[in-house]
């Protein structure tokens, strides 16, 4: 087998996660290196979606949280995933709305910030 079919430890670690996550509300994964602490969990939207957020290699990001009312009201929206010193924001549609309304799974990615991505999975 050449290297480049070869995962590095960083790769298999995030793969790992993800793995063990894949039945959680809300995941967000691919993080780079950063030494800033964990923000604290804050409480369920009533009604609405709970943003569970997965740890990275060194940082995580809040605010995957979509409320009763964004639900009911169908209308695309943008959240915005803070944290570690920067920010990224993730699109969802109407239709995806729709469908997390309704318990399918919708994954989506993430602005681009300081070079990553996360992705973002709604069950």
């Amino acid at each position: 087998m050449s290297d480049e079919n070869l995962l590095t430890r960083r790769e298999f670690t995030v793969e790992s996660a993800l793995a063990m996550l894949a039945g959680v509300t809300i995941t967000i994964s691919g993080c780079g290196d950063d030494d800033n602490a964990t923000p604290a969990p804050t409480p369920p939207p009533a009604g609405g979606k709970r943003g569970v957020v997965g740890s990275g290699p060194g940082h995580t990001h809040v605010g995957a949280d979509i409320t009763a009312a964004q639900l009911t009201a169908g209308n695309a929206i943008t959240l915005t995933l803070t944290g570690s010193g920067h920010t990224h924001t993730v699109a969802l549609s109407q239709t995806d709305l729709g469908q997390i309304s309704a318990g399918t799974r919708v994954s989506k990615v993430s602005s681009n910030v300081d070079g990553h991505t996360h992705v973002v999975t709604f069950n």
